[in-house]
């Protein structure tokens, strides 16, 4: 398996980056907090997951272990694979995600689209006990995703997601309607808030 990647990054989108690691490319699915501190052009090291099914091999990029090991512990949680876990991640960072699980804010866990009551409640019963075992890292730094445009990029991570097209540009749109001067970062956290909502 493969715990990591070291290497120039080629292209950072908003929901994956692409890092050449000894003359291959590799695309690694990430948050948008861990692709906000990556550069084009310069060299960045991910801690990976890579998660092996019939039809595909795909790599999850994290900026630190603690990260990487939350992102395992949520696929412990029946009905929650690496999609939802990415999702989770994306929405709660880890401190807040560990706040949420530990004191069973139903309400926080519920802002992750795909996650309804039963799933949050699920969650907080099977990892409040283990969310404390898995050790903390400082956090990673946050930054604004370069690329394609802001709107094109969050429809196409919300996409990447598993919303449809046509949910993810009405989310995308509603939210940079009221906030035009956000960040990539903080939209897709808006329009995922949203999404959560209309599910």
């Amino acid at each position: 398996m493969i715990a990591s990647v070291r290497g120039e990054v080629l292209d950072i989108a908003l929901d994956h980056a692409v890092i050449e690691a000894s003359g291959v490319g590799y695309r690694v699915n990430a948050t948008p907090v861990t692709l906000g501190a990556l550069h084009r052009g310069s060299e960045a090291r991910l801690f990976t997951t890579m998660i092996v099914r019939e039809d595909s091999m795909t790599l999850y990029g994290f900026s630190d272990t603690e990260s990487k090991d939350l992102f395992s512990l949520l696929q412990t949680v029946s009905g929650v694979g690496p999609r939802l876990a990415m999702a989770t991640l994306a929405v709660l960072e880890p401190d807040a995600l560990r706040r949420a699980l530990s004191e069973g804010n139903l309400t926080a866990l519920t802002r992750v689209p795909g996650i309804g009551k039963r799933g949050a409640e699920r969650m907080v019963v099977e990892l409040r006990d283990k969310v404390d075992a898995v050790a903390t890292t400082a956090g990673a730094a946050t930054g604004v995703v370069a690329g394609s445009s802001i709107r094109d990029q969050i429809v196409e991570a919300l996409e990447g997601l598993g919303f449809p097209i046509k949910q993810a540009e009405q989310a995308t749109d509603s939210v940079l309607a009221e906030s035009p001067e956000a960040t990539t970062s903080v939209a897709l956290r808006s329009a995922l808030s949203l999404l959560g909502k209309t599910r």
